[in-house]
Order: C-alpha cells, then sequence, then structure tokens
C-alpha cells in the first residue's frame, strides 16, 4: 500500500454532523429495535430469517460503546486535556445528557404497568417486572455489582456501564496522549483483548457476555479502544478514497463474518473499521435529514423498550381474542417496529430536546458563557446523545 495514502499531519479529517457517523448512529439504533422486536412477530427473526437477529444484540453494543469512546474523545478530548473543560464540567454535561430521559422512560413504563393492573392486564411476564429489580436500574447502579436492574427497561444497563466511562475518560485521556498514534491504537486492541482473555479465565464468559452486574467491566475495554481509535484518528491521516473503501470492504468483512457465525473478535475488528473509516471521510454535503434522524437516535434507544412492552401487550391480547391470522400479525409486528421509530421522533422534539436546550444554557450560564467545546449546539454524535 503506498504510504502517501495514510500520513502524520497537523491536521485530520474533521468529525461534523450529517455525515457517516451519523448515518451509522441511526442505523445501528434502528437495528437495534429490531433485535429488540425480533421476538414478538408470530415467528422470531432469528428462525425465520437468521440467528443473526438474536445474536447481533452484541454487536450492537459494541458499535455503542466504541462509538461513544471514539466521539467523546474527537468532539472534548482536546477541551479536557487543555483545561478549557474541568473533568468535573465533563463528566456532568454527560450525566446530564441521558439522565433525564432515562428517568422519565422508567418512570413512564412503572405507570403503564400499574395502569395495566389497574385495567386488569397484568404483565404476561410478570418476572421481567419485579419491584425488587427497579431501584437498581432507575438509580443506574445495575453496572457495578449493585443487585437489580433485571427486566424493566433492561437496555439500560449500557447507560449505567457508560457513566463510570465518563468518570474514567479523564484519567484515560490523560495516559493516551502521551502515547503516539500507533502506540495509542495497539494500546487500545491489546487492552480489550487482554480484558477478554482475563474474562474467559476468571468469570468463564467472553467479555462482550458479561453478566449485567459485570456490565461496566464489558463497556470499558470496548470504550477504551473507541478513544485509542480517536486519538489514531486524530494525529493519522488517512486519504478519503482509501477509508471509504475500508469502510465497505470492513462492513462485507462483517456481513460474512455474520453469516458464518458468531466470530466475535472479527466482528469487533471490522466495526472498529467502519468507525475508522466513517470518521475519515469528509463531510462535503452534510444531510439535515441524516444529522435529525442521527439527533433522534439516543431517543430510539431509550424508548423502544416501552413502546415494544405496550404496543404488544395490545396486540397479544387482541391476537388470542380474535385468532388473527399469521399476515395481520405480521402486519402490526411492522406497525410496531414504526411505531417505536415514530415515538421517539415526538419524544424527542417534544420532550428530550427542550429538556436538553434548558441543561445547555444551565451549563452555558455555569461557566459564565466561556465556550469549551467545539460541538455546544446540540448532542454529540454517538449513541447516548
Amino acid at each position: 500500500m503506498p504510504w502517501s495514502l495514510i500520513s502524520t499531519r497537523n491536521e485530520t479529517t474533521p468529525i461534523a454532523r450529517g455525515g457517516w457517523l451519523d448515518a451509522l448512529r441511526f442505523i445501528v439504533a434502528f437495528l437495534i429495535i429490531l433485535h429488540h422486536f425480533q421476538g414478538a412477530g408470530p415467528v422470531p427473526l432469528a428462525e425465520a430469517v437468521h440467528p443473526v437477529f438474536s445474536r447481533g444484540g452484541f454487536l450492537l453494543t459494541n458499535f455503542f460503546l466504541i462509538d461513544s469512546g471514539y466521539v467523546l474523545m474527537r468532539v472534548y478530548g482536546a477541551a479536557v486535556g487543555q483545561g478549557r473543560m474541568s473533568a468535573g464540567d465533563f463528566v456532568l454535561k454527560r450525566v446530564l445528557r441521558v439522565v433525564p430521559a432515562h428517568l422519565i422512560m422508567g418512570l413512564s413504563l412503572v405507570a403503564l404497568v400499574l395502569l395495566g393492573a389497574a385495567a386488569g392486564a397484568a404483565p404476561r411476564n410478570p418476572e421481567w417486572f419485579r419491584w425488587d429489580q427497579l431501584p437498581a436500574q432507575l438509580l443506574l447502579l445495575q453496572s457495578y455489582g449493585v443487585p437489580g436492574g433485571l427486566g424493566w427497561n433492561a437496555p439500560t444497563w449500557s447507560i449505567s456501564a457508560l457513566i463510570g466511562c465518563y468518570l474514567c475518560f479523564p484519567w484515560i485521556l490523560r495516559g493516551l496522549t502521551r502515547l503516539g498514534p500507533w502506540g495509542a491504537l495497539a494500546l487500545g486492541v491489546a487492552a480489550y483483548l487482554t480484558a477478554n482473555q482475563l474474562c474467559w479465565s476468571l468469570l468463564g464468559h467472553p467479555v462482550y457476555q458479561m453478566p449485567m452486574g459485570y456490565g461496566f467491566v464489558r463497556a470499558l475495554p470496548l470504550f477504551f479502544l473507541g478513544m485509542s481509535l480517536a486519538w489514531f484518528a486524530q494525529k493519522i491521516w488517512i486519504d478519503p478514497r482509501l477509508a471509504g473503501w475500508v469502510g465497505v470492504a470492513a462492513f462485507l468483512g462483517l456481513a460474512l463474518a455474520q453469516a458464518l457465525g458468531k466470530n466475535a473478535l472479527i466482528s469487533l475488528a471490522m466495526i472498529s473499521l467502519i468507525i475508522l473509516a466513517a470518521g475519515a471521510v469528509p463531510v462535503r454535503r452534510p444531510s439535515k435529514w441524516v444529522e435529525t434522524a442521527a439527533m433522534v437516535s439516543f431517543s430510539m434507544f431509550i424508548s423502544n423498550e416501552i413502546v415494544r412492552i405496550a404496543w404488544f401487550g395490545v396486540v397479544n391480547a387482541a391476537a388470542a381474542r380474535f385468532a388473527l391470522s399469521a399476515p395481520v400479525q405480521w402486519a402490526l409486528w411492522g406497525g410496531g417496529v414504526l411505531a417505536a421509530v415514530a415515538f421517539a421522533f415526538a419524544f424527542h422534539f417534544a420532550i428530550d430536546d427542550r429538556i436538553q436546550s434548558r441543561i445547555r444554557s444551565w451549563l452555558k450560564r455555569r461557566r459564565g458563557g466561556r465556550r469549551t467545546t467545539p460541538v455546544e449546539a446540540g448532542p454529540v454524535v454517538s449513541l447516548e446523545g
């Protein structure tokens, strides 16, 4: 490969809204919905189409966590590293980004269950709505060995784990920026492989299959890998044409790896290359549609489980009472997927974005109007917002 396609430069391709990173963010959020909804049809998609619809959850979570580390490093790394944003302000900003929506969705689900029970429509699977599991989840403590957190809005374990990653961000940043780009990249890969081997040896699971109580252990190596990829991307210029071809090849490699089996480490490598390639392609014609869709992706992630529970609670009751045919049930299943997306857009624009606008205004007043990062107009390009 000609080295002119990869070189050390003072300026590398900046990330921007409305490009491939935003597009990937929305695509992954939509695939998360399909993963959560796949078992609710007349026949699970994992049986009717391909097992990846069931096992693919770990791939989407891996992308989510790597992308978070990558984007936060590129957006906030310089500001935190140079002292223009304190570590406390960084953590506060990130926590306030995820907690309000989490609490609204969690308490909405509690209200839904209580109203359903009062109307004589108790959950079909009451074990997923045990009250002793709720406190750890609402407090986002389920990824740190605190008992509870199972059921309810179960995907929030990754939000819980990411809060720990936010706390580690300034310390990781300090260490990574002392390394060269190739050394940082090697360290990120080595750290993940070491964590994976330790989890196998000590706990009998690969790191991506850690039980929920070890969610932080699962998340941190992937978040660290994302930060390592970002530091590499900030120091090494990659020709956009090469980045485009690498991205396409990595996508095809991921599809092939999953067609043949789980292939977790190969898939992780392909996901890392996809993110790295997407960040190296300049956004010459940013799309407002893509930017908007990406900004809604956090709402898609945090709300889809509540929509699934409510929608299929009604659909399952109707199917049993009226003996609905399989085609009708499939149509209702598709309607549920669309309802999850529509609800996320409505929640984002009517509630979440308004809350975040007030939080951003408060944070700006708290800092005395001093701008501390290159992105203040909206959430950063990672799945958690």
